[in-house]
């Protein structure tokens, strides 16, 4: 947390006069006193605050210390200049107006004339403000950002956002442009986003002040990295995390949990991680006891070994509200740790719908006290980590807060009213797990599986899934967008539930063709995105529940699990490249074909990694009268970026970009190109992610323009990595030579290969380029770990 505080002075002789800081400038101007400041040479913080005022401000989100940056101030006419080796701020002396140029003075942002605004406000009985802060934009300004959101929009312009954490849509502050910038409103109370054809503009219900971040990279990927430089970088999650996730609501006893593994294992369907969802703990009034009090979990030790002995893996679910019954509920009430507001589950009675005569008592705790967390920990800790729980799936964590009052948010916390900092508790709650875990172990990388996010949430080894979405093709289609724009705001995991939540509009969802083919391809998108969860309720979602072997449905679905684990040196590699190079794993297309205005406000395609374009169909095709129908094949349209070829990765044939094409898409089909250029590995074909050591990778090129692609690889699991423990291998194509250029591999780590196999394979049209085995132009070569050049 960065503590900065401001005590305005008296600027009445100096209406037009400035003071220079260690970090910028401050002035005032009318009765408005404005601080600019540079934290680094591409981010600038501007403050405003009404004169006479006094303005303390804890940043939740903001974590770099400010460096003294070199800059220069010129005074010229009516403005001042700022200008750093990055960027330039012009403040005019007159209006107030903060505008943002490159370094060539191209205008990248510019606040409106009379944006700033400060409302009187009582808030729990503080006198403060409500702020805003508008800026104009280009007519034809592209927009990502702003978190998770259910609209289907990629581009998020022209509409009004209300920013207030709810289960399915999960709120950031924060906006990126096509232009090269990011703008982060430091704020956590309820906010409006509003984007009209006159401005573009953030208005929070309490502030002291104004208080945002402008940073400029350039480009999307320069601008995530100047938000993680602000807010905090990226853990590496453990490698058995990018494996397959089995889930649903709800494994109800501990020989079910454990028989699900059984029968993936039995079936021969590569599986990593199992988890297990509430009421482990008993009834309600136990809410979230974090112990097994149910009496299906008889030995949760040994069902924990069980798993384990199974080579799996195991989060638990927990939550952020307690039972009344719970020694968690009485010692956190004790020091004033629990809020008063409706949250889940609203009835002691496990029955539906709710019986709200039997209230279940169960209240929210303050995970913005240290004290309170301390306390959630500890319970975390005896009564679940140490049995070797290897993760935490925190629920709610937004959290619930069913028909809200205004009174409600009257509620005190630790930090102020539960209004002041209400979009920041997930921050909160997810950030202390993550810091206790990482006191006591460092031989176990944290990982968090939770249902909301606020700026900054990256660093705290924490993936963020959608929400319980109810299932429909739109749902599908609209969690592409919500994804990438997740991904846009710097938090690079993400994940929904494959299936969807609810199941509500399906009667009988296991033998509804339509309900089926969704699920189908909803697995295949989640085939592609940082975590692969099969999650939901309504009816279970194993893969044996789909058939069998010779299945349509069964088929597409173990064909895509079998396709993950072949990639996973190609994800875990992508997951290492957010971790050190401020690379983002789903990416939306204006990351890496910003020139190309037909891809900006394309929806429904993505990067996966910066090789493999990702095309997920999201409308039903074979379902007729409620049964299967698979005699006409359905094709998906789609667009391949201009200025690059691609090549289909099922079937080898090359298309030139700035095209859209008709692909055929039977059920076991979803449309992935190749950037030319690229280089995949593909691993071994394993029944979890850690069986096989990568000492025989076929490692694919992708002709058509020269390529870059960087092997990583570490233990697996725990923090030596940040000791710099691991080790790299670069792999680099020469097209017009044919010959491919293979590092002296870099560092090392317990573990690590000294010797192995590369075979080398050139893909040419029509070899077949996925699960499918055919002819292809290879080579098979020993590496020692010294550099070695391939000719193909």
């Amino acid at each position: 947390m960065l503590v900065f505080s401001i005590i305005a002075w008296n600027f009445t002789a100096y209406s037009q006069s400035y003071l220079k800081t260690d970090l910028g400038v401050q002035t005032q101007i009318n009765s408005t006193v404005i601080e600019i400041q540079f934290y680094a040479p591409s981010i600038i913080r501007v403050l405003k605050w009404p004169q006479d005022t006094y303005f303390k401000k804890e940043s939740l989100s903001v974590i770099k210390v400010p460096q003294s940056a070199n800059f220069k101030i010129i005074r010229q006419a009516d403005e001042i200049v700022l200008k750093s080796q990055k960027t330039e701020a012009f403040l005019n002396l007159k209006s107030g107006k903060v505008t943002f140029r490159d370094l060539s003075g191209n205008i990248l942002l510019d606040e409106h004339e009379k944006g700033a605004t400060f409302t009187a406000f009582n808030d729990a009985g503080n006198n403060t403000f409500s702020v805003g802060q508008s800026f104009l934009l280009e007519k034809d300004e592209t927009l990502y950002g702003l978190g998770i959101l259910q609209n289907g929009k990629m581009s998020q312009r022209n509409q009004e956002v209300k920013m207030i954490q709810n289960n399915t849509w999960d709120f950031v502050t924060f906006f990126q442009s096509v232009k090269g910038y990011g703008v982060f409103w430091d704020n956590y109370s309820p906010t409006i986003f509003k984007d009209s054809s006159g401005e573009t503009s953030f208005t929070s219900e309490v502030g002291d002040g104004i208080d945002y971040y402008f940073m400029y990279g350039g480009n999307a990927d320069g601008v995530i990295a100047q938000m993680r430089d602000l807010t905090g970088q990226v853990p590496m999650f453990p490698l058995w995390t990018y494996g397959y996730w089995q889930s649903k609501e709800r494994y109800k006893s501990q020989d079910e949990t454990v028989g699900v593994v059984k029968k993936y294992r039995e079936l021969g369907v590569p599986l990593d991680g199992i988890i297990q969802d509430w009421q482990y703990w008993g009834n309600n009034y136990l809410w979230n006891a974090m112990e097994f009090l149910n009496p299906g979990f008889y030995d949760p030790q040994k069902m924990v070994e069980d798993l384990h002995n199974l080579n799996a893996h195991v989060i638990i679910s927990v939550w952020n509200s307690f039972g009344p019954m719970t020694k968690q509920y009485r010692e956190l009430d004790s020091i004033g740790a629990l809020f008063r507001f409706d949250t889940w589950p609203q009835s002691g009675s496990e029955k539906w719908p709710p019986r709200l005569d039997y209230p279940s008592g169960v209240r929210v705790y303050d995970a913005y006290n240290p004290k309170a967390r301390d306390i959630y920990w500890k319970y975390l800790n005896t009564g679940i980590f140490s049995l070797g729980m290897d993760g935490w799936w925190i629920d709610s964590s937004e959290p619930d807060h069913f028909n809200p009052k205004p009174s409600d948010f009257d509620t005190k916390t630790f930090l102020g009213s539960f209004r002041k900092v209400r979009n920041a508790y997930p921050l909160m709650t997810v950030g202390g797990v993550y810091q206790h875990q990482r006191e006591v172990t460092s031989d176990k990388r944290v990982f968090i599986l939770t249902r909301s996010a606020f700026a900054g949430q990256q660093r705290y080894g924490a993936n963020t899934w959608s929400g319980d979405v109810v299932a429909s093709w739109e749902a599908l289609q609209n969690q592409i967008s919500a994804g990438l724009n997740f991904s846009l705001c710097g938090i690079p995991h993400w994940n929904s539930d494959i299936g969807g939540f609810f199941l509500w509009d399906f009667k009988n969802p296991l033998q509804n063709a339509d309900y089926r083919e969704l699920y189908a391809r909803w697995l295949q998108f989640g085939a592609f995105c940082p975590m692969m969860r099969s999650h939901g309720e309504g009816a279970p979602r194993e893969i044996y529940q789909f058939g069998q072997k010779g299945d349509p449905v069964y088929d597409a679905i173990e064909k895509y699990i079998n396709l993950r684990y072949l990639l996973l040196p190609y994800i875990y590699s992508a997951s290492w490249d957010a971790t050190a190079n401020g690379s983002s794993m789903m990416r939306a297309l204006v990351m890496d074909f910003a020139a190309d205005k037909d891809a900006l406000d394309i929806n429904d395609e993505y990067m996966f990694g910066k090789s493999i374009l990702v095309c997920p169909v999201t409308k039903g095709m074979y379902s007729k009268d409620g049964k299967e129908d698979f005699s006409a094949v359905g094709e998906r349209i789609l667009y391949l970026p201009k200025g690059i070829n691609w090549i289909d990765f099922w079937t080898g044939e090359t298309f030139e970009g700035g095209q859209r094409i008709a692909r055929k898409t039977p059920l076991d089909i979803m449309p992935l190109f190749v950037k030319a250029g690229s280089i995949l590995p593909i691993g071994p074909k394993v029944q979890y992610a850690e069986e096989k050591k990568w000492d025989n990778l076929e490692i694919r090129i992708y002709e058509g323009a020269d390529g870059e692609f960087t092997l990583y690889e570490d233990e697996g699991d725990g923090y030596n990595y940040e000791k710099g423990l691991y080790s790299a291998i670069t792999f680099k194509w020469s097209d017009k030579n044919k010959i491919l250029t293979i590092s002296e591999q870099k560092g090392s780590f317990p573990g690590m290969l000294t010797s192995r196999n590369f075979h080398i394979v050139k893909v040419t049209s029509g070899n077949g380029t996925g699960l499918e085995k055919s002819e292809k132009t290879s080579k098979n070569i020993k590496y020692l770990g010294k550099e070695t050049r391939v000719k193909l």
